[in-house]
C-alpha cells in the first residue's frame, strides 16, 4: 500500500508540473505572435492613420495595423484614447475581462506548495529507508530477523560442547511445547548467558537453538544499540522487543553483550551515560511490568565479570552456560564436522590430531582444516594428507616460514646455540611438557623457536612446573653467555625475559608461591576503570611490601638463570650436538632431539637412512598459548625476535 501511495503522489506531481509547463508555453506563444508597443508609439500610429482596428479590454488595447501586423499596448489611466481613435475613424471593439479557468487559478496558487511538500515527503521517506535503517530511522532496532529457512543450523552442526548443548535442550523443549512446563507451575528461564573464550561456538549454539525449535531468530550486536544521539539505545531496545512480540515465540540473540551491559556507575565526569540508559531499558524489557511471554533472550560474552549484577539476577539471565575450549574427545568431534567436505588421505587420523591440539578452540580447528586443505590444493593433490595437517599446525603455532630472509652465518650460529639451550633444558628438566620441535628457520617475527606441547589437557599449574619453565626460558640467554661471552649476547632473549618476569611476578603476587610473602594476593586489576568497577578502588600495598615483592621476583629469576647455567654445563656435549644438528638440518623433531641425547645422529630420507619422524613423541600439537584466559603464561618460546 505504501508503494502504491508513493507512486500516486509521484504521478500527481508530474501532472501538475506538465500543466504548469503548458501554461507557460501558451503565454510564450502568444507573446511571440503579438508585438508589444509603447503607449507613445501607439498614439503616433493613430495620428498617422496607421491603425486599422482595436479591441479594448480594461486598459489593454490590442489591434491591427494597416499593414496587417498585430500589436498590443497598455493605456495609462486618464488617457483620452477613445476620442483620438474616433477622430481617425478607427474601428473600436470593447470586451469584458476574461475570467481565468479554475484549474489555472489553482495551479498558479498552489503548485509551488504542492511541489515543495511532495519533494519534502519524498526525501523524508528516502531518509527513513522505508521505516528502518535510514538516516531518520536511528531509533529503530538494528536486529536482523532470520527465519527458519534462512541459514538453518541444528545441534548436529555443533560439536565439542556437549554439556552446553544439554543445558540448551530445555530451552528448545519449551519453545516446542511450553504447556509441558506450565502445567506443573514451572517457568522457563527468560535469559541464557553463554560465557566462554572467543571461537568456542557461542553464536553457533544460539543459532542451533533457534534451528532446533523452528522459531524466528533475531540477532544483534551489543554495540548496535548506542550511538551519538541521546535516547537512541533505549528506543532501539523497545523497538526490538516490539518486533519480537509480533514474532513470538522467538529468540533474541545479543552478541558481545558486555558492550551495553557493563556495570553501571563507571562513567567519567559525572554526566549522563547513554549506555546506562540503554541498559536500564533492557533490564525493564527483560523483567518489568509487562510480561514478554515466548521471548527468550540469549546473550554471549567472554567478559562476564564486567556485567552489571542486575543483568545477571534470576528473572533476567537465569542461567550461565559455560562454553569452554573442547577437550580431546570434543576436538575430535569438531574435526569430524569440519572435514565433512574435505577429501582425506588414509594416513589422516583425527584422534591423533585431536590429541595433538590441546587448548585449540573450535575456530582454531576450523582454521587448521582450512589451512591444510589450501596447502594440499597448492600442491595439486587430490587428497589432504597427514603432512598437510602437520605443516598447517606448524604454521599456526610458529608462523609462516621465511626462508627467503637473509641471515649471516654468525646469526645462524648464535640462533642455533640459543635454541639448543632451550631444547636441552626441555629434555632434562622434570615438569616441562615434552618437546615437539626446534627450528632456526625464521617464522613469523622470530628467528628461531622451540615448541613444547602438553601430553594432555592441563587445568592447573604447579610450582614445580613454574620453576621448570623459568629455567627453560633462560636457557637461550645463558647459552649465548657460555658460548660467545657476556659481551656478545643479543636482544634475542627479550621475549624470554618478558615472559619469565611475568611468570615470576604472577607466582609471587597472584598464586601465593612465595614463603616470605605468604598466601596473599597483591596484584590488582589495572584496567578496572574501564571494566565497570569503581574509579576510586585503591591498591592496599605498602612500599615495604612492594620492595619485598621485587626482591622475591628477582630471586626467582636468578634461581632460574643459575639452574639453566648448571644444566648447560653438565650436558655440554649434548648441547653442542643439538646446536650442530640445527645448523645442518635447520629443523629437528622431538624424536630426533631425543636421539641426539642418546648420541645418535638424525637421518633423513635423502641420506639413504630411515625417514625422520613426522612429529615428536607427543602427537602433533597446537599452540601452547591457546588456553584459558586465567591460565598462567606459556613459555612458547620466541627467543630470537628481530632487532
Amino acid at each position: 500500500m505504501n508503494g502504491n501511495f508513493r507512486n500516486f503522489a509521484i504521478w500527481l506531481v508530474i501532472l501538475f508540473m506538465l500543466m504548469g509547463l503548458f501554461q507557460v508555453f501558451q503565454s510564450s506563444t502568444r507573446s511571440i505572435s503579438v508585438a508589444e508597443k509603447s503607449y507613445s508609439q501607439f498614439v503616433t500610429d493613430i495620428e498617422s492613420g496607421r491603425v486599422s482596428s482595436v479591441t479594448i479590454t480594461n486598459n489593454v488595447v490590442s489591434g491591427l495595423l494597416q499593414d496587417g501586423s498585430r500589436f498590443e499596448t497598455i493605456v495609462p489611466e486618464g488617457a483620452d484614447v477613445i476620442t483620438k481613435l474616433e477622430n481617425r475613424d478607427v474601428s473600436i471593439t470593447a470586451r469584458a475581462p476574461e475570467s481565468s479557468p479554475f484549474w489555472s487559478i489553482l495551479l498558479s496558487s498552489w503548485l509551488p506548495f504542492i511541489v515543495i511538500i511532495g519533494v519534502w515527503f519524498f526525501f523524508i521517506r528516502q531518509m527513513q529507508g522505508g521505516g528502518r535503517g535510514g538516516a531518520m530511522g536511528f531509533g529503530k532496532s538494528r536486529a536482523k530477523l532470520l527465519t527458519e529457512t534462512q541459514g538453518k543450523v541444528t545441534f548436529e552442526d555443533v560439536a565439542g560442547v556437549d554439556e552446553a548443548k544439554q543445558d540448551l535442550e530445555e530451552i528448545v523443549e519449551f519453545l516446542r511445547d511450553p504447556g509441558k512446563f506450565q502445567r506443573l507451575g514451572g517457568r522457563i528461564p527468560r535469559g541464557v548467558l553463554l560465557v566462554g573464550p572467543p571461537g568456542t561456538g557461542k553464536t553457533l549454539l544460539a543459532r542451533s537453538v533457534a534451528g532446533e525449535a523452528n522459531v524466528p531468530f533475531f540477532t544483534i550486536s551489543g554495540s548496535d544499540f548506542v550511538e551519538m544521539f541521546v535516547g537512541v539505545g533505549a528506543s532501539r531496545v523497545r523497538d526490538m522487543f516490539e518486533q519480537a512480540k509480533k514474532n513470538a515465540p522467538c529468540i533474541i540473540f545479543i552478541d558481545e553483550i558486555d558492550a551495553v551491559g557493563r556495570q553501571r556507575g563507571a562513567g567519567l565526569g559525572g554526566g549522563n551515560d547513554e549506555r546506562e540508559q540503554t541498559l536500564n531499558q533492557l533490564l525493564v524489557e527483560m523483567d518489568g511490568f509487562e510480561a514478554n511471554e515466548g521471548i527468550i533472550l540469549i546473550a554471549a560474552t567472554n567478559r562476564p565479570d564486567v556485567l552489571d549484577p542486575a543483568l545477571l539476577r534470576p528473572g533476567r539471565f537465569d542461567r550461565q552456560v559455560v562454553v569452554p575450549n573442547p577437550d580431546v574427545s570434543g576436538r575430535e568431534k569438531v574435526l569430524k564436522v569440519h572435514v565433512r567436505k574435505v577429501p582425506l588421505a588414509p594416513d589422516v587420523d583425527l584422534k591423533v590430531l585431536a590429541r595433538g591440539t590441546p587448548g585449540f578452540s573450535g575456530a582454531d580447528l576450523m582454521n587448521l582444516v582450512n589451512e591444510a586443505a589450501l596447502m594440499a590444493a597448492r600442491k595439486n593433490k587430490r587428497f589432504v594428507t597427514h603432512q598437510e595437517f602437520e605443516n598447517a599446525k606448524d604454521k599456526i603455532m610458529m608462523g609462516a616460514e621465511r626462508r627467503t630472509m637473509a641471515m649471516t652465518d654468525d646469526e645462524k650460529k648464535l640462533t642455533a646455540y640459543h635454541e639448543a639451550g632451550h631444547a636441552i633444558i626441555a629434555l632434562k628438566v622434570a615438569g616441562i611438557d615434552p618437546i615437539h620441535k626446534a627450528t632456526i628457520i625464521p617464522r613469523g617475527r622470530a628467528l628461531g623457536m622451540v615448541m613444547t606441547l602438553p601430553e594432555n589437557d592441563s587445568y592447573s599449574f604447579s610450582r614445580e612446573k613454574a620453576l621448570a619453565r623459568l629455567t627453560m626460558l633462560f636457557g637461550g640467554r645463558e647459552a649465548e653467555i657460555i658460548k660467545f661471552g657476556a659481551e656478545k649476547v643479543t636482544s634475542g632473549a627479550s621475549g624470554d625475559i618478558q615472559m619469565a618476569t611475568n611468570l615470576a611476578r604472577s607466582m609471587v603476587m597472584e598464586w601465593g608461591m612465595s614463603e616470605r610473602l605468604g598466601r596473599v594476593r597483591y596484584k590488582s586489576n589495572d584496567q578496572e576503570v574501564f571494566l565497570g568497577h569503581s574509579v576510586t578502588q585503591s591498591q592496599h600495598m605498602s612500599d615495604e611490601t612492594a620492595k619485598l615483592i621485587d626482591e622475591e621476583v628477582r630471586k626467582l629469576i636468578e634461581d632460574g638463570e643459575a639452574s639453566a647455567r648448571h644444566i648447560l654445563t653438565t650436558y655440554h656435549d649434548q648441547w653442542e650436538a643439538i646446536a650442530q644438528a640445527l645448523l645442518e638440518y635447520e629443523t629437528l623433531t622431538g624424536d630426533e632431539l631425543r636421539a641426539l641425547m642418546d648420541g645418535k645422529q638424525p637421518t633423513r630420507p635423502d641420506e639413504g637412512g630411515p625417514a625422520a619422524p613426522k612429529a615428536s613423541g607427543v602427537p602433533s600439537a597446537g599452540k601452547s598459548g591457546k588456553k584459558r584466559p586465567d591460565a598462567p603464561p606459556e613459555p612458547g618460546l620466541e627467543p630470537q625476535p628481530e632487532s
